[in-house]
C-alpha cells in the first residue's frame, strides 16, 4: 500500500508538473537545459548573451561559425531554404522559441483558458509576441505549413520589430510582404508568402527546444543568418565561436595579402605557421590596428586548437 502511495504521489506531481509547463517551462527546467550556459540570464532563466557579442556576431560568416560548432558536434544548427523579405538584412539576436501544432477543439479551449488565466491575451499565436524583448528573435515552428499557417502580416510584424529591433525566423508563412517590405531594418526568414490568415493552430510551447526543419534551437541561442540560411549557435558556444570566426577572418585576410605579393606559397600558408610566419602575421595585425589585437600567445593557443 505504501509502495502504492509513493507511486500515486509521483504520478500526480509528474502530471501536474506536464500540465503547468506545457506551453511555458520553469526556471529550473530553463536552467537545466541550458547549464552549460554560465553567464547572465533573464528573470525567466533564458541565456543572456551580452550585447558585446551580438554586435561582433554580425561581422562573422556563417561558414566559418558552422564549421567550429560541427567540429565540436553540433551538427544540426543550421536550416536553409528560405524566402526573405530582404536579401540583405540580417537577423542577429537572442532566440525566443514558439512551437506550434495542429489545432483540435478540445486542446485549444484548454491551452487558452489556463493561458489566460496566467495573464496571457488573446489567441495563442500573440502571447510569444508579448514575451519578447530588445535584441530578441523571434523564432518559431508551425511545421512549414503556407496557406493557412501565416504567422504575421504588417501589423504583427511592425509590433515585433518595435520590442525587439530585429526580424523573425518562422518554419511557416508571412502575409501582407508589400506592408513588410514598408518597415525599414525588418526581416524574415520564411518559408514562403500567402494571403490567408493563420488557422486551425495552437501553441504548444513558449520557449522550448523546438525545431527548425533539420535544427534545433533552445531558447536564448545566438541566432546568425545571411543569404545562405540560419545558424543557430548554442549560447554557451558564442564566445568561442565567434572569436574563432574572428581569427579565421584576419586570418584569411592576412592569406590573401601575402599570397597576392608572393611572400609566401600557397602550401607554407596552408600549413602549420612556421615561427617566421606567425611573426609576420602579428607584425601585420599591428600595422593594421583597426582589425584589432593579438598576442603571441593568444596566436598560438588558436592555432593550438584549429580544427578549422
Amino acid at each position: 500500500m505504501k509502495r502504492l502511495s509513493v507511486f500515486l504521489l509521483a504520478f500526480l506531481f509528474f502530471t501536474f508538473f506536464y500540465s503547468a509547463s506545457a506551453q511555458t517551462i520553469t526556471k529550473e527546467e530553463m536552467v537545466f537545459l541550458t547549464s552549460e550556459w554560465k553567464g547572465e540570464r533573464f528573470p525567466d532563466g533564458r541565456p543572456k548573451i551580452s550585447d558585446e557579442l551580438i554586435a561582433r556576431a554580425r561581422n562573422i560568416g556563417i561558414e566559418e561559425a558552422w564549421q567550429i560548432l560541427n567540429n565540436e558536434g553540433y551538427k544540426c544548427q543550421f536550416e536553409g531554404n528560405w524566402n526573405m523579405i530582404h536579401n540583405n538584412v540580417p537577423v542577429i539576436g537572442r532566440a525566443v522559441t514558439a512551437t506550434f501544432i495542429p489545432s483540435r477543439p478540445d486542446l485549444e479551449k484548454n491551452i487558452k483558458e489556463r493561458g489566460w488565466k496566467n495573464g496571457f491575451i488573446g489567441a495563442t499565436n500573440a502571447w510569444p509576441i508579448s514575451v519578447l524583448q530588445k535584441g530578441d528573435v523571434y523564432v518559431a515552428s508551425c511545421f512549414g505549413k503556407i496557406n493557412g499557417g501565416t504567422m504575421i502580416g504588417d501589423n504583427l510584424g511592425t509590433s515585433i520589430f518595435a520590442k525587439t529591433g530585429n526580424g523573425v525566423i518562422f518554419d511557416a508563412a508571412a502575409r501582407d510582404l508589400t506592408g513588410l517590405e514598408k518597415i525599414e531594418g525588418f526581416n524574415a526568414y520564411v518559408r514562403d508568402f500567402h494571403p490567408s490568415f493563420l488557422v486551425d493552430v495552437v501553441l504548444s510551447g513558449l520557449n522550448t527546444p523546438t525545431r527548425i526543419g533539420g535544427a534545433i534551437v533552445l531558447p536564448g541561442d545566438l541566432v546568425l543568418t545571411d543569404r545562405e540560411g540560419v545558424l543557430f549557435i548554442p549560447a554557451h558556444m558564442a564566445e568561442k565561436v565567434i572569436a574563432t570566426a574572428e581569427f579565421i577572418t584576419l586570418r584569411d585576410k592576412y592569406s590573401k595579402t601575402v599570397l597576392k605579393e608572393g611572400k609566401y606559397t600557397a602550401g607554407q600558408i596552408d600549413a602549420e605557421w612556421t615561427n617566421e610566419i606567425k611573426e609576420d602575421f602579428l607584425k601585420w595585425l599591428g600595422n593594421n590596428p583597426s582589425l584589432g589585437k593579438m598576442t603571441r600567445a593568444e596566436l598560438d593557443e588558436f592555432m593550438k586548437k584549429r580544427t578549422w
